[in-house]
């Protein structure tokens, strides 16, 4: 094992695959290419010219350049940047490559990979704060991928580009600089399945990392709720209708008689993000109120 940080581990997967198959291309200049990590970048796309394309930026013209190029036979990964910048590609998105499957009787594939940033980011405001997911989750035929380590971020990477499915892959904006463990030999992490990054009895908190979901380790989340008898579902997408929502409703439905109290959820609060920073830490699922929920859980 080696201590990488997370945009080590990232770049170091696309890398690794960019060099195994000349059908992987980039679509989108400022893939982690923020300062001090932009020197990483530029070395890769210096390596690669060919297969690392800086479109204008006009989101919706390439994701349906690549959503295509994805139909023709290449893997193409798109960096979407800022999570929100994705509402102006949805059509492609959610309408194009997430259909094709499925109106093309299994006959078309769109093997592409959207990478956006999500997530309360410090001073982000409303346009540079959103956290999508739980929106693309409603549509089916997407693939979504939310790794929170360098060895998740890698191994799903390399799962998401090798998958015949559109695939959305998240990253939190402040994960970037973590620093975790990543085995030196390749290892691909399957899709489908959760990550316990820390054992309790106490209380059943996102401490069970879901990584993907699309498709959903559920089983593994109705386990340990089974366990500690008790859930708090902590996510920054907003409350009403957002990703905790839906694994609440879950639990609800299918581990209702196994939980000694009412679940728990701790998410962004109903209102655009805000850019004053007491505001933005009110609104969001703060370290205070998990701890809160817990104690509320545990009395």
């Amino acid at each position: 094992m080696r201590e990488l940080a997370y945009y080590e581990a990232k770049f170091e997967a696309l890398r690794e695959l960019l060099e195994v198959d000349e059908r992987v291309h980039l679509i989108g200049g400022t893939f982690l290419s923020l300062s001090p990590r932009k020197a990483v970048f530029q070395e890769i796309a210096k390596r690669y010219p060919d297969r690392v394309i800086s479109p204008p930026i006009s989101e919706l013209g390439f994701c349906g350049l690549a959503t295509g190029a994805a139909m023709a036979g290449l893997r193409p990964i798109v960096d979407l940047s800022t999570g929100s910048f994705i509402f102006e590609a949805w059509p492609q998105v959610v309408n194009e490559a997430a259909n094709a499957f499925y109106m093309s009787g299994g006959q078309t594939r769109a093997p592409v990979v959207f990478h956006l940033f999500h997530g309360i980011r410090g001073g982000g405001a409303a346009q540079h704060s959103h956290s999508p997911q739980a929106m693309l989750w409603n549509c089916p035929g997407l693939e979504i991928v939310l790794p929170s380590s360098p060895r998740d971020v890698k191994g799903l990477l390399k799962t998401a580009v090798r998958s015949d499915n559109p695939t959305i892959f998240v990253d939190h904006v402040q994960l970037l600089e973590i620093r975790g463990p990543v085995p030196e030999k390749d290892e691909v992490i399957p899709f489908g399945v959760a990550d316990v990054k820390r054992l309790g009895s106490d209380v059943t908190v996102k401490v069970v990392d879901p990584r993907t979901l699309v498709p959903l380790d559920f089983a593994m989340i109705l386990a340990s709720v089974e366990k500690t008898q008790r859930a708090i579902i902590v996510d920054e997408t907003h409350q009403s209708c957002g990703v905790a929502a839906e694994i609440a409703a879950r639990i609800a439905e299918e581990g209702f008689d196994r939980l000694k109290v009412p679940l728990r959820r701790v998410a962004t609060l109903d209102v655009p993000v805000p850019y004053s920073p007491p505001l933005e830490e009110f609104i969001s699922p703060s370290e205070s109120r998990i701890t809160d929920a817990i104690r509320a859980t545990l009395r």
